[in-house]
This record gives C-alpha cells, structure tokens and sequence, in this order.
C-alpha cells in the first residue's frame, strides 16, 4: 500500500510541476533521417553524424513544484562538435507533440546555420537563428510558434531576483528577435543563478571531445570505436590524477565522497578494460566523467594482443611495401607517403577444390551466368563477308536505280561479342569479420563463400577479374592479400588462396582502396568496377577510428570516380545507412541485412552493376 501511494504521489506531483510531457514526447529514433536530411539540405556538414546528447545539470532556478518533484534538474540540449551533431534522446517540452517534433527540424537548422567560432554561445546563437530565418523564411512561423511556447513554460522575469530577471529579459528579446541583444547583463551576486536552460539554441561544445583520453605511447590520440547508434549518449570528461594513498593498509576514502563514488571509473586505453561492469549503467547518471590512468589491469589474465604474428606463422609479404598517401580533413592536406601498404599472399595455403556444400549453388550459377558470355552476331550491310545480305543487296539495287550511291555493303558477316568489363573484389578481412553470425558460421565464412561462388559465376562469362583481401594495424603495416590476379586464372591454387583467408586487425580502407584503384585502372578495359564488401565503416587503432578516416575514404572514393572507376560498397552492417551514403553517394552502396545471404546475391548484384 505505501508503494502504491508513493507511485501516485511521484505521478501527480511530476505532472503537476510542468515543463514534461510524456503524452506528447517525440524520440530522436522517430525524427533521425529527418533531422539528418534537413542538416545537411540547410547546409550543414554532411561528414557529421547525428547522435543523442546526454543531460546535464544547468544549476538554473526551478519552481518550487519542480524541486519538490525533484524534476527539471538536468536537461538534454543540443550541441554541435567536429564530428557529431548532437540532439535531444526524447523532446517532451511541449504539450503538443507536433511542437516537440518541430523543435528536432529547428535544431538541425540553426546547427547548420552555426558558425562554430570562438564567440558567446549568446551572440553564436543568435547569429544563427537569424541567418537560418533568412535563409529559410518558411521556418519563421514554426519557429515564432516555437519561442512563444518556450517562454511560456519558463519562469517569469518578477518571480526572479534583479539581475536574474534582466538577463531573463534579454532572453526573450533575443528569441523573438535574434541578433537584437550584444551581450547578457552580469550577475551581481554570488547567490544568483545561471539562466534557465534554451531549448531552441545549441549548447558550445567542448574543445576536446568527450571521453577521449590521450595515449603518449600511439603515434596519434586513440580514440574508441564508440556505437554508431542514434541512442549512444556522450558524456563530458576530465582526466584526473590517480589519488595518492598515503597508508595502503586503511582504505582509502572520503566520507564527503560516498555519494559520488561512481564517477571514478578506471580507464586504461592499453588493455581496453572495465573493471566495474556496472559502470556504464552508473555513468548514465552522471554530469561528466572522471578519468584515470594507474597503469594496473583489473584482474590478472593471459593477454592476447592484436599483434603481428610471427614471420614463420605469417603471410609471405611481396616486395617492400607501397607507399600511399592519407587525407588529413582537419589540415585540408593529402599527406604524401603516410601510409604503407604491403601486399601479401598466403604462405601455406593449398590448391583446393570447391567445397561440396558449395557445388549445387555455383553449378546454378555458372548456368546463369553463361548467357552472359561472349557469342557470335551477324553484322548486316558489310563490304565482304560468308552469305549475302538479301535486304541490304535490295536497298543497293533501288539506290542505283535511282541514279544514287549504294551506302552499304550487300554481305553479312559474323562477329564475336566482347564484354569489355574488368572487377576488381576487395573484401575486408578485419577482425571483426570473426564475429559469429549462427552457431556455426561467422561473417569470414560468409565472406569467403561470396569470394568462392562470385569467382565462379565470373568464369562462366569470360570477364577479367581479380580479389584481393585487407586489414590493417596503423598507418605503416596496411595488410594487401592477394587472392586472385588478373593475369592468372581462377583454378585450385586461387581456391586454396580464398579459402586460407583468416581475419584480423582493423580497416583502413582509404589505403585500401587507393591501392585496388591503382590495380584495376591498368586493366585495358572501357568498363571497370571496383566492387567491395565489408562489416562495418573505417577503423584502426588511431584517428582512423573517428570521422578522419571517414573523410579519407570518402575521398579515396572521388579518386577512384576520377581515375574512371566505378566503386561500389556492399556492406552487412545494418547501420550503415548513417555513413555510407557519404562516403559512396545514395545508389553506390547496398545493405544486405541477412549476412548469410551474401553468397547468394553477390553474383546476382554483379549482373545488375554490369547490365549496361
């Protein structure tokens, strides 16, 4: 009973403090393609992703309703950094749902209208707003609608103290007429608070980027692989000191501390490892991080790094490396020389035969994939040839009649139907490829099915192709396996190649796909496609993993568009819609939901790339 009536009095209390409205909330999951659209349609950098902010305590004054309800205390805004255009999880600030819904397309608006420099949130916002309503005049009546709900839901200028009231009052003059008011007045006393949060503005984001923590021994700052779902929330963070005891035999504490105990989360970037793993429910919860590095591990196990495995062990690597270049996006510079790809080939790998469970499927497919093989036309109207062209011989015998040259030749003669096409397959083979897909297959043997049965429906049609594989361990060690050449055949020892196959390490595609260009451009071809198939978007132990390598693959793409190359992404990761189209446009990819249907629909998606 006491339960029940605490339920019923947390209800009504939080309801009749105002300022949420579950009923009409909208989620960013409901709006995302939307806002993303409308980012980048306003012009907005179409390199950031669109990500959930995380709330955060604004210290403002709240009714005396909302402190008694405990409500109102944190509050989610939006914020815009180098790489993520962060918005609101939920939007409930209004009562009706269509106004909370407006409130998303409006922050992506004036996100795009930022400028992003070093002046006053205050001014920033303001300079923003207006440039987004003079650029986009039919967002005025929404955005009027908008100002005069949130006003109405904040607290009244005579209900605050004197200097709180005139930089409320500035506010709302700010927000019906943006780019009206030079500055905030000042605070007088140190018992005043900060103004009530804006919803309608963005936050500044922080110089650095949230929860990144430096490594002094990587070449470049390391930065986690993160999620690359809309409902990741990020958090600020500060990296701290490991606090020194001063007697290891008493545990160390603070009693001023015991409530706080669960913002020290230990981090070590070198063994990424959690030592609590209700850690990440707990900083949920919390304002902003604290960070250390005490150099310990959390519990005493047998390591396995991703290091390189021994020359004995390894893939036999030909010749000293290729030198390749990286695009840095933030210097707007293309590094000459920074990267080093080494092709290899298998070392142990045997020539094999097809596999049994494979045979039913490429038997089918080689049956389809022989109409499209080279044949035999007649040619009509030729000077010479095997048989007369009755119709054109007709033609000749009405133009001399006429007194006219006959134009054509009266022969026919037969031709050979050449398909000028030349495929190059890159597969990614990073270690995430060795996740399980069922109880018995993981994404490599999907992969390597693909590569199997894609060989075999390209023998059946004549057309020149070559596979190669790639990974990648940092900037100097960018793993090129060759599995099939161009100028060798597709037999059993290639077989043996695809089927040696193993993953491991990362994906620095740029690299990858600067170093298949410069192959399939030397193909004397009209037609080339380079075709590629991965688990997941760019990624290596440094920057790589941040929109860095995002932005070098994107324009190792324009390269290979520029060489006269066709590149086209098949991909198995199911959110891949939030950074594929930028790095190959809307029709230069394709999702494949069921990674075990890969196999299948390669060859066929070929046919489709191929057909004119």
């Amino acid at each position: 009973m006491e339960e029940f009536i605490g339920k019923l009095w947390h209800n009504w209390v939080t309801k009749a403090a105002g300022g949420h409205y579950p009923q009409a909330a909208v989620k960013l999951a409901d709006v995302e393609k939307t806002a993303g659209i409308l980012f980048r349609a306003f012009g907005g950098d179409p390199g950031l992703k669109v990500a959930a902010a995380t709330a955060e305590q604004h210290g403002a004054r709240r009714r005396w309703l909302q402190r008694l309800a405990s409500s109102g205390e944190k509050v989610a805004q939006a914020r815009r950094d180098a790489e993520t255009l962060r918005l609101p999880p939920e939007i409930a600030a209004f009562p009706e749902k269509s106004l909370n819904r407006d409130l998303y397309l409006w922050l992506s608006a004036i996100a795009a209208c930022d400028l992003a420099d070093d002046r006053p949130w205050f001014v920033r916002n303001q300079l923003a707003a207006r440039t987004a309503l003079e650029r986009y005049p039919g967002l005025r009546p929404r955005y009027e609608r908008l100002v005069e709900a949130h006003i109405a839901g904040r607290i009244p200028p005579d209900e605050l103290q004197p200097d709180e009231a005139a930089q409320e009052e500035a506010l709302r003059q700010a927000l019906r007429a943006p780019g009206s008011v030079d500055g905030l007045p000042p605070l007088n006393s140190n018992k005043s608070r900060p103004p009530q949060p804006v919803l309608l503005w963005l936050i500044a984001a922080e110089t650095r980027a949230a929860g990144r923590v430096a490594d002094p021994d990587e070449e470049l700052p390391p930065e986690g692989s993160g999620d690359s779902k809309t409902t990741q929330e990020a958090h600020k963070a500060e990296q701290v000191e490991t606090p020194d005891n001063k007697a290891p035999m008493i545990a160390m504490f603070r009693a001023e501390s015991l409530p706080t105990w669960a913002e020290y989360v230990r981090v070590n970037r070198a063994f990424d490892e959690d030592e609590d793993p209700n850690a990440k429910d707990a900083a949920k919860d919390l304002d902003q991080l604290s960070l250390i590095r005490d150099g310990q591990t959390a519990k005493s196990r047998v390591k396995f790094d991703l290091d390189l495995p021994s020359a004995a062990e390894d893939d036999t690597p030909i010749g000293p490396g290729i030198a390749l270049p990286e695009w840095d996006y933030r210097k707007s510079l293309m590094q000459e020389k920074h990267c080093l790809v080494q092709p290899m080939i298998a070392r142990d790998a045997e020539p094999a035969a097809l596999p049994q469970e494979l045979a039913a499927t490429a038997k089918k497919l080689r049956g389809q994939f022989a109409a499209l093989a080279p044949q035999r036309r007649w040619l009509k109207g030729q000077p010479d040839g095997p048989e007369l062209d009755v119709d054109a011989c007709v033609r000749n015998h009405a133009d001399r009649a006429a007194g006219h040259t006959p134009e054509t030749g009266g022969y026919l003669a037969q031709a050979r139907c050449e398909r000028d096409l030349a495929c190059l397959l890159l597969a990614d083979l990073s270690m995430s490829t060795d996740a399980p897909i069922s109880d018995s297959h993981r994404i490599v043997d999907v992969i390597r099915d693909s590569l199997l049965l894609f060989s075999e429906a390209l023998t059946a049609t004549g057309d020149r192709f070559g596979i190669y594989g790639f990974s990648s361990l940092r900037r100097q060690n960018i793993r090129f396996h060759l599995l099939k050449d161009f100028g060798k055949r597709y037999d059993a020892a290639a077989r043996g190649r695809i089927l040696a196959i193993k993953p491991g390490y990362y994906t620095r595609m740029g690299a990858a796909i600067r170093q298949s260009a410069n192959i399939l451009a030397e193909q004397p071809a009209s037609r080339r496609l380079l075709l590629i198939i991965t688990d997941g978007k760019p990624n290596d132990l440094d920057l790589y993993d941040s929109r860095y390598g995002i932005e070098d693959t994107r324009l190792a793409v324009h390269e290979a568009r520029a060489m006269g190359l066709t590149p086209f992404c098949v991909t198995i990761d199911r959110e891949a819609g939030a950074y594929l189209p930028y790095l190959f446009g809307p029709a230069g990819f394709c999702v494949i939901r069921k990674p075990e249907e890969l196999p299948r629909r390669l060859p066929l998606l070929y046919v489709q790339l191929t057909r004119h």
